[in-house]
């Protein structure tokens, strides 16, 4: 088997360990930064203009899971479209998932994509977003689920 000592091992996998879910906290603390300097003033501003367009929006935070915002038909109550950013679960580096779930009218059921949010940045670029860049990147998911509805044959 060699000459591995198995204190040395066993010191060494307790460390691992440990170093492992300290990625994982820290990771954790990133993303509630992240949710709460860049992404809560992102939808916040999203919530308010929104409004002015007849379209009911709203967002909620699930502390360490994710944060969602969704927006309402035109004129209703009800629920169209769903923008959800979420941390996998013991992630240890801001990788995130970008949930989209939407509707193209009350009757149909609800589509949902699972992708990686902004996919071509690092994690340490996640935590330099803007607000803005926020923004325009729930725009462009909005507008490309809503012109697929407007068009999609059924």
């Amino acid at each position: 088997m060699g000459n591995k000592d198995w204190k040395t091992e066993l010191k060494n996998h307790f460390e691992n360990m440990r170093i492992l879910e300290k990625c994982q906290a820290e990771t954790l603390i990133h993303f509630e930064q992240f949710c709460e300097f860049i992404v809560e003033p992102a939808f916040e501003a999203l919530v308010d203009e929104i409004a002015s367009f007849g379209v009911k929006a709203r967002f909620q935070k699930a502390k360490g899971r994710d944060i969602r915002l969704s927006l309402s038909f035109p004129g209703s109550k009800d629920e169209q479209f769903h923008y959800k950013i979420a941390i996998p679960r013991n992630s240890v580096e801001l990788r995130l998932a970008l949930v989209i779930r939407g509707r193209k009218n009350l009757k149909s059921d609800y589509k949902t994509t699972e992708e990686a949010f902004m996919p071509d940045l690092s994690p340490a670029e996640v935590l330099k977003l803007t607000k803005d860049d926020v923004i325009l990147d729930v725009l462009e998911h909005y507008r490309n689920f809503s012109y697929e509805a407007l068009t999609s044959p059924d």
